[in-house]
């Protein structure tokens, strides 16, 4: 598997911090045990976030700090900093782990044209969803009213700007508009995280965002 489209070391460095949303830390841990990049770069950032944690100053903590510490690292996706995480099955470990399973553990909910979307449990800043788009579908033109992150997790999909296996993230924002097609040959499965509603074109779109949570 060769991954072309990786994650920006902006999301790196927020995700080794522990600034991102629950659902967009889902997207990156899943990435990363998947590409060999990416990981090794999150390593390098949490070498440099221990490095400064050594020579800062001490600070007097609460009596709850720890307590509360370890109730937000529970509530996190865990994904290995050095070793790629296994999984036999189309979800990478760290998707499976919050899933329960693999795609048959998927409760899937048609929202037109044959695709299929889950919207998995996360915190209130950004919403995650699992998507199943048949092969040679179109998703209908839209923009982005805040950032996307879109994971491949089988088949692929292109756009006006490029093609998205396996592995590859789409990383979308304000400017982007576009209409992504998965393309023939093997339906298209992804993992995709959004921080505020899309902005579609179409009336239908339009009209359905709200029931799909879109």
């Amino acid at each position: 598997m060769t991954i072309r489209h990786h994650l920006s070391d902006q999301l790196l460095m927020a995700y080794a911090a522990g600034q991102l949303p629950e659902a967009f830390n889902l997207v990156v841990a899943t990435h990363v045990s998947l590409c060999d990049e990416c990981r090794a770069q999150l390593a390098s950032f949490d070498a440099v976030g221990g490095a400064l944690l050594e020579d800062a100053d001490e600070i007097a903590m609460g009596e709850d700090a720890l307590a509360e510490a370890l109730t937000r690292i529970q509530g996190l996706p865990q994904a290995t900093r050095s070793e790629p995480l296994k999984s036999a099955g189309v979800f990478p470990a760290p998707l499976a782990d919050y899933v329960g399973g693999d795609l048959a553990s998927v409760r899937w909910r048609r929202v037109g044209g044959g695709v299929k979307q889950a919207i998995l449990p996360t915190g209130p800043d950004a919403t995650v969803r699992l998507l199943f788009i048949p092969a040679g579908t179109a998703v209908p033109d839209h923009g982005h009213r805040g950032t996307e992150l879109t994971l491949v997790l089988q088949g692929a999909f292109a756009d006006q700007n490029d093609r998205f296996s396996r592995g590859d993230v789409e990383i979308a924002d304000e400017d982007l508009e576009h209409t992504p097609v998965a393309l023939a040959g093997e339906d298209c499965i992804c993992l995709a995280a959004t921080d505020a509603p899309l902005r579609f074109r179409g009336l239908l779109p339009r009209l359905a965002q709200p029931l799909f949570r879109i």
